[in-house]
């Protein structure tokens, strides 16, 4: 529950207050404690943004006692913004800490559907004009997903499709050697039923009816 207490911190009183983050939005992920706080940070003035952190994973808003009237806009501004914080999309970052993922299981398992996106989200990168756009996914879903242990069945699918294509792979390459041999063999057999292949001139003798 959010709380307001005063604090002396070198002789200059201070106010602060605090608000307990739910498991269903940070899902257990320190990650996503700090995209929380990114998000919310977004949200307020820029004057008073780095007032607010996390200390102890719970969000925490610390003012000098003379921004009285900041502090309560500040702080009316985050608990409205943590209604509804735990259906704030997941990140990809985020879900690769929540999931204990990587980068190339995350894309491969959203490009062949398994990890559903819940749409896209584009954004400028900091101090760049450039914009990047990228997946985000439905907290419930990956909660789900979380739940029933999705991502080592998914990783034991993949296993046994890489097995399968190495041994493709394996068969294929030893029938073009074998083709290749085989080849080779019809080629020299050829050259044996016919000893004037490959000399120099020998048409031209054939036809002059030297052979007969």
């Amino acid at each position: 529950m959010p709380n307001t207490k005063t604090k002396n911190k070198s002789d200059d009183p201070e106010l602060i207050r605090e608000w307990s983050l739910p498991v269903e939005a940070t899902l257990g992920s320190a990650v996503r404690v700090k995209g929380i706080l990114q998000e919310i940070r977004s949200r307020l003035p820029p004057a008073v943004r780095k007032s607010l952190d996390v200390q102890s994973g719970e969000l925490t808003l610390v003012m000098p006692e003379t921004s009285k009237t900041a502090f309560r806009a500040t702080s009316s501004i985050v608990t409205e913004a943590l209604q509804n914080i735990s259906d704030l999309r997941i990140i990809p970052r985020e879900i690769e800490d929540i999931l204990t993922i990587t980068a190339s299981e995350r894309m491969r398992w959203l490009e062949d559907g398994r990890l559903p996106s819940a749409g896209t989200r584009t954004v400028r990168l900091q101090g760049r004009a450039r914009r990047i756009t990228f997946h985000v996914f439905d907290p419930r879903v990956v909660e789900d997903l979380l739940d029933r242990g999705a991502v080592d069945e998914w990783r034991e699918q993949d296993a046994v499709v890489k097995a399968e294509n190495r041994r493709r792979a394996a068969y294929q390459a030893k029938l073009t050697r074998s083709l290749k041999k085989q080849e080779k063999v019809k080629q020299a057999d050829a050259n044996d039923d016919d000893p004037a292949t490959g000399l120099s001139g020998w048409d031209e003798f054939g036809s002059e009816g030297l052979l007969r």
